[in-house]
């Protein structure tokens, strides 16, 4: 494997561990990453598979307590608007797609450090609306776990069942979605041994994760994984005005 190849995987692994433990998702953070690496939608089916894998792992791990009824009433709006998202990536340019991912990005941040205690009224209108919203952004631009979690913390959760349904839900979108990427040929063949690499070491970070999650101070840890998904936002949002401009 190429030294950045090796790069690729170590960052990885870390992004599972981290999004394990700050409890939004590996995508969130490792989706930035990957862009340094691949094209947007290289990257994008990359991400969804190692995210995947990830899910299976926390599924796996976190399998006593799944809350059935928000994975049905959250789940199927997600996987309907994920396939639509999906679908319309190969009709976006790249670079606006980028930027539509830092916009997202950086007001997920803003409000998490502002208002980390932000959440919606648990009603069944507002669980459709933020399955839909979630499954949509995940299938357009990879990452919809943090509207995810807004959504699902409304319901006080006990962490281990929070964990459990939000990556049954996920786990859901990533299986809807990939086959979309796959058919629009967005890995190309010489990537294909990462698929392999990808679901041992997202299961290895998940399990990582899960261990160290009740070991570091949560708000802290999480503030600072904020602070570097904005910076990199910062930087999607400029390169696509510099490409728009």
């Amino acid at each position: 494997m190429p030294e950045p190849g090796i790069l690729f995987i170590i960052a990885a692994f870390f992004s599972e561990v981290l999004g394990t433990m700050a409890g939004f998702g590996s995508s969130t953070v490792f989706l930035p990453i990957a862009l340094f690496f691949f094209d947007f939608r290289t990257a994008l089916i990359l991400v969804a598979i190692f995210h995947m894998s990830g899910n299976i792992g926390r599924v796996t791990f976190f399998r006593h307590g799944f809350n059935r009824e928000l994975i049905i009433r959250f789940g199927i709006p997600s996987v309907i608007l994920t396939i639509i998202g999906a679908f319309l990536v190969s009709y976006v340019s790249q670079s606006v797609l980028k930027m539509i991912l830092g916009v997202f990005l950086l007001v997920y941040v803003v409000i998490s450090i502002s208002r980390p205690d932000l959440s919606v009224k648990p009603t069944t209108e507002n669980t459709l609306l933020g399955g839909s919203i979630s499954g949509f952004f995940a299938g357009l631009i990879g990452t919809g776990g943090a509207l995810r979690s807004s959504f699902l913390t409304s319901y006080n959760l006990e962490k281990s069942v929070y964990i459990s349904t939000a990556a049954a839900i996920s786990l859901a979108v990533d299986i809807s979605r990939i086959p979309v990427y796959f058919a629009s040929g967005y890995l190309p063949q010489e990537y294909y041994y990462y698929i392999p690499v990808l679901f041992l070491v997202a299961i290895a970070g998940s399990f990582v994760g899960k261990r160290a999650v009740s070991r570091i101070p949560q708000k802290k840890f999480r503030t600072f994984v904020l602070i570097c998904i904005g910076l990199v936002s910062l930087k999607f949002i400029y390169d696509g005005l510099i490409f728009i401009l």
